[in-house]
């Protein structure tokens, strides 16, 4: 199983960027997919996450700028970010709940992280 990370960079402040990630490999079902980003000297923090059913769930400073989604079929999760600031630079790190095998437990997996650099 992997996931792959795609669409990081650099962006001036108040532009937006969208992050991709899709789940590949053999399994049974992806849950929980999200967003996490780690800045230099920080935590890694939970940015947005969404579950098979779309419910989401946003950091409160991501609330109203950034919108997450998530196509069932092609298991895969986008993270739309629009007003981007300076403090959103990090490393994004794509997440995964997710059944390998019918009779598995639910494990958790993690992409590979993008770079998003917002410049003021």
């Amino acid at each position: 199983v992997q996931l792959q990370a795609s669409g990081g960079g650099l962006v001036q402040a108040g532009g937006s960027l969208s992050l991709s990630c899709a789940a590949s490999g053999s399994f049974f079902r992806v849950y929980t997919m999200g967003w996490y980003r780690q800045a230099p000297g920080k935590q890694r923090e939970l940015v947005a996450s969404i579950t098979r059913d779309s419910n989401t769930n946003y950091a409160d400073s991501v609330k109203g700028r950034f919108t997450i989604s998530r196509d069932n079929a092609k298991n895969t999760v986008i993270l739309q970010m629009n007003g981007v600031k300076p403090e959103d630079t990090a490393v994004y790190y794509c997440n995964a709940d997710l059944r390998p095998y019918y009779y598995s437990s639910i494990t958790d997996y993690w992409g590979q992280g993008t770079q998003v650099t917002v410049s003021s």
